[in-house]
């Protein structure tokens, strides 16, 4: 039987009407400007805290998957030899998606080196290309995946298959990874071949129908295809990925208008990032727009408490209809969504770094992201459920492979990718997170020395500057409360800066100069855009969470089935007194309820959204 996601991948080409994208004019290469650029990921170690012990977590995970049996599948398909015990879950032999964690895998094993220097998993990925590149030549002309060449012809006949592009995506994308972050010049050889077999798959076909198959979900085919453009300076893979420009989606956006209701929300995302992506490459202002407005839009209208979105994988309704969309499922926030909104984020910062981005960033971060792998196991999440009475499910060791499995062990191979940025003037400081930055092309380091969230505050040291004034811009949260200061080397500076904004700080930086900032926070309800009386307790950045009773069911499925979930009566929250509850530093109670961060919530049923009375 199909399962829901493959339906929803079939049924998505019913009903809809082809239409034509506007031509790309002759790729010419006009690299958009860019104010903000982050420092390579090398060049940022994560030091003891939460976010610490999930990269662990997840690096013991890439170190026990072995390469014989992540491409078991490839090796079938390509009529080569392999006596490995398959995969399961979404990756078992029978699966119309099989393949697509092997490329998570690549990208995930590559990150995780560049992040830690672990040269463990650069020559495992290595090993990983090596036997893909055997498969390759076996099947010919460039082709590499795990399912044959007839899962094709009917995505050109547009019969029922799930998503061989999408599943593509992710080979590709690990390739061009392992080349980029590990040097590996045999990866970008046959990611060639694999993006010649793409144009060669593609050129033949129709504008009207290649429209058509592109509502099949083809994950960020048009942005590895710029990246490949990019990093070979071949304007043929440009060509290539504009064919994957989907008209339908583009055209609404455009003319900045919403029209996401019913759409499948993690088949739209990448596609907007690969829109961001063209403009960086050409400064063609409309794809700015387009991404753009497609972040205001869902981070304003469609965006819970946690920085996640989608319901049950779809935007359900209108925009700023939340309360409605949450009575619909249980099955709230796909944590690829979360993933890709991320790297959406990522991409307009750089080119306009505002602070507010990072308040979504790292709400999502703190909320969705980081209270998604267990930090024992390393096992991820599908959606992260709002509805009271929930908790967490995450996958089982060798039988899941979801999508967001995939994107997990992504996630948290590069948590350090987006700590500091910089620019010639200096650098930006947008998340409290202790670490420690190495730029010695900057002739910078520095040590940022934080418990946050558990403490409201953070220590800057520098170890090395240049012999220059340099400025050092610190944000200054939305969320902060009054009594925020900052000091250098214990004398406080005369002003602090605003919420929303950044504290600048410009001076020839010496070795051994501190900066300590305080950072208070309060407690706020956020309430739901069409219902008033439905709200989120948030403490600074993070949603707090009441805690509605023990877990006494596995946590670690094969499936993500969030429908078995017994659901409870909305929790009543009389008065906003809360009290320290001695449980730990962020835990508190009100009236009856006890709360604490939904990050920390791995083990116990819980609430997010409480019933108030004005």
């Amino acid at each position: 039987m199909m399962n829901r996601r493959a339906f929803l991948a079939a049924s998505a080409t019913l009903g809809a009407a082809p239409q034509v994208v506007s031509a790309a004019p002759e790729f010419q290469r006009r690299d958009a400007p860019v104010a903000a650029r982050p420092f390579p990921l090398s060049q940022v170690r994560l030091s003891n805290g939460p976010f610490l012990v999930a990269q662990e977590s997840n690096r013991r995970v890439l170190h026990k998957l072995p390469v014989d049996r992540l491409v078991h599948n490839f090796r079938v398909n390509a009529g080569l030899p392999s006596s490995a015990q398959p995969l399961g879950g979404w990756e078992r032999p029978e699966c119309e998606l099989r393949g697509h964690f092997t490329g998570h895998y690549l990208s995930a094993a590559a990150l995780m080196h560049a992040s830690t220097g672990d040269s463990g998993l650069k020559t495992k990925a290595g090993a990983l290309v090596g036997e893909l590149a055997k498969c390759q030549k076996a099947m010919g002309a460039g082709y590499l995946s795990a399912f044959p060449l007839e899962y094709w012809d009917r995505l050109n006949a547009r019969k029922p298959v799930w998503a061989p592009y999408y599943t593509l995506h992710k080979i590709m994308a690990g390739l061009l990874d392992v080349h980029e972050r590990c040097g590996n010049e045999q990866a970008l050889e046959v990611l060639e071949g694999v993006a010649a077999w793409v144009d060669n798959w593609t050129a033949p076909i129709p504008e009207a129908h290649m429209q058509d198959i592109l509502n099949t979900e083809f994950g960020g085919m048009a942005d590895v295809l710029y990246n490949l453009a990019a990093v070979t300076n071949k304007a043929r893979y440009a060509d290539v990925a504009h064919r994957f420009e989907h008209a339908r989606i583009f055209g609404p956006l455009a003319a900045r208008r919403d029209e996401l209701k019913g759409l499948h929300a993690n088949t739209n995302v990448p596609k907007i990032v690969g829109a961001a992506r063209r403009y960086e490459l050409t400064g063609e202002a409309r794809y700015r727009d387009i991404a753009e407005f497609f972040w205001y839009e869902v981070t304003t209208a469609r965006t819970y408490c946690t920085g996640g979105t989608s319901n049950a994988e779809l935007w359900r309704t209108e925009p700023r209809r939340l309360a409605a969309e949450l009575a619909m499922s249980r099955e709230t926030n796909e944590c690829c969504v979360a993933y890709n909104m991320m790297k959406l984020t990522r991409h307009l910062y750089q080119w306009n770094p505002q602070p507010s981005y990072f308040d979504y960033y790292e709400r999502t971060l703190f909320n969705h992201r980081l209270g998604t792998i267990d930090p024992e196991t390393g096992a991820t999440m599908y959606f992260l459920p709002l509805r009271a009475g929930a908790w967490k499910i995450f996958n089982s060791e060798y039988d899941s492979f979801w999508c967001c499995t995939g994107t997990g062990v992504e996630e948290y191979s590069k948590v350090n990718d987006s700590i500091y940025f910089h620019d010639d003037a200096g650098l930006y400081v947008n998340l409290f997170i202790a670490s420690e930055l190495n730029a010695p092309d900057r002739g910078i380091r520095l040590r940022q020395q934080t418990r946050f969230p558990e403490e409201s505050a953070t220590t800057l040291i520098v170890d090395a500057a240049p012999a220059r004034a340099m400025t050092i811009r610190i944000r200054i949260p939305a969320w902060t409360a009054s009594g925020g200061s900052a000091s250098v080397n214990g004398k406080p500076l005369d002003a602090f800066a605003a919420p929303g904004s950044y504290l600048a700080i410009s001076r020839v930086w010496k070795a051994g100069d501190r900066i300590d900032v305080r950072l208070p926070m309060t407690f706020r309800l956020e309430p739901m855009p069409d219902d008033e009386t439905l709200a989120a307790v948030m403490y600074g950045p993070l949603v707090m969470a009441p805690e509605l009773g023990e877990v006494s069911a596995n946590r670690f499925q094969k499936d993500q089935d969030l429908k078995t979930q017994p659901l409870f009566e909305t929790p009543e929250l009389a008065a906003m007194n809360f009290q320290p509850a001695g449980k730990g530093p962020l835990t508190f109670r009100a009236g009856d309820l006890n709360f604490a961060p939904l990050y920390q919530r791995m083990h116990e049923r819980y609430a997010v959204y409480l019933r108030v009375r004005s």
